[in-house]
């Protein structure tokens, strides 16, 4: 789940089958109790619906977390950051880094610095569309030490710089799932 409207459906889906939830989260579902094994392909069934998937490999989790956690920490937040990224990911996970970055590297075939690289990109590509903050103020939204880091990273990514892209009449843009994805691991 990557979305708040997305948490919604697997909430309302929950409720249908008669299912608690404690709590739904981006990317983590915490149901009261025991689930017994047909209810379980019952939910697994109803989220596929949905284009979600239900996985129980830790590694496969742990991937999804870090995914959600770099997403919302982009995407969604509005926090000043006082911490760098990877000890941000590594108190919120309670995770050693190095371990959290060589499991996303084998897995996922990109590094953690990477796809947040990545998103930050296509954030800052929304942020030009709205045209509401200037690009010295989206570099520092999304914690740019400088437009010009933004600047660079932006034009290798995009092949484009920040300006360019708002003045384009077709600017592409793409999903938040997508994003980053070198390859998707089956779970």
């Amino acid at each position: 789940m990557v979305s708040n409207s997305c948490k919604m459906a697997v909430e309302a889906e929950l409720s249908k089958l008669g299912l608690h939830a404690v709590s739904v989260n981006l990317g983590e579902i915490d149901v009261k109790g025991i689930m017994p094994p047909a209810e379980k392909q019952k939910l697994s069934k109803v989220l596929q619906r949905h284009g979600f998937e239900l996985m129980d490999d830790k590694k496969a989790i742990l991937m999804e977390k870090i995914k959600n956690t770099i997403i919302e920490m982009v995407h969604y937040s509005n926090k000043k950051m006082t911490l760098n990224f990877s000890d941000y990911l590594s108190r919120k996970l309670k995770l050693n880094y190095t371990y959290m970055a060589n499991l996303f590297s084998e897995s996922q075939g990109t590094t953690i610095e990477q796809f947040i690289i990545s998103h930050k990109i296509e954030r800052a590509k929304e942020l030009l569309l709205y045209k509401e903050l200037n690009i010295s103020e989206i570099a520092q939204k999304l914690h740019y030490c400088s437009v010009a880091h933004l600047s660079n990273q932006f034009k290798k990514l995009t092949g484009v710089s920040p300006s360019g892209f708002r003045k384009q009449t077709i600017r592409k843009r793409s999903p938040i799932e997508d994003i980053g994805n070198m390859h998707h691991p089956a779970a």
